[in-house]
């Protein structure tokens, strides 16, 4: 109980900025790209940290922290195995939500949309692309799946160095890339006395439309 009022008692004051329509950008997929840039530009650890929010067939829903390695005019990009917890959660339940927090500058973005495969030559590019290592470890991990103990991944990764330590490695099957194109996004900056900014796009056919929500 004495850690439970811990707890409660920790709180931080924001200060740092505030948000307004006339800070903003009409494409909400430009104005992330502006806050992503200062994320960046503050040195934010792993500013690309993300936690997926994924929901199974029966309702259950899953987070996890992944890697944006994407973004374009459509939405984020990121990849993973296809056989993964989340993977499947995907194939049964297209619907997903990632958020980020970049508390060095008191910001929160919140997106919601729908989840589907990039292309196969996408996926590709972008596996060829990763350290010889991170391409191995796709084929030693059989991901989500119960396994015996850690030696199973270690000797499946040796392995998998002496039949790959002359040529290119092939991208797995089972690995590759999702987009997550957005239906809304949430911009959240952090204010005094709890009254935070929030930014809402939603979209309504082809538009964007804004408004703000109360904190």
């Amino acid at each position: 109980m004495t850690q439970s009022k811990e707890i409660a008692q920790i709180r931080k004051e924001y200060t740092l900025h505030g948000l307004d329509f006339s800070d903003i950008d009409s494409n909400p997929l430009t104005q992330f790209s502006k806050w992503f840039e200062d994320a960046r530009q503050a040195e934010v650890p792993e500013p690309n940290a993300m936690h997926l929010a994924t929901v199974s067939a029966q309702g259950q829903p899953s987070g996890r922290i992944v890697l944006l390695k994407g973004l374009d005019e459509i939405g984020f990009v990121f990849y993973t195995n296809y056989e993964s917890h989340k993977g499947k959660n995907l194939a049964e339940n297209p619907l997903a939500s990632l958020t980020f927090f970049w508390a060095e500058l008191e910001r929160q973005v919140r997106i919601e949309g729908k989840v589907e495969k990039v292309s196969e030559e996408e996926s590709t590019t972008y596996f060829h692309s990763r350290p010889h290592t991170s391409q191995l470890g796709a084929w030693a991990s059989p991901q989500s799946q119960t396994i015996e103990n850690r030696e199973i991944l270690e000797n499946n990764f040796k392995e998998l160095e002496e039949k790959y330590e002359e040529g290119q490695v092939p991208k797995p099957a089972h690995w590759g890339g999702y987009r997550l194109i957005p239906e809304q996004i949430e911009f959240w900056q952090g204010r005094p006395s709890r009254l935070h900014d929030r930014i809402l796009y939603q979209k309504e056919g082809g538009d964007w439309m804004i408004n703000r929500l109360a904190p």
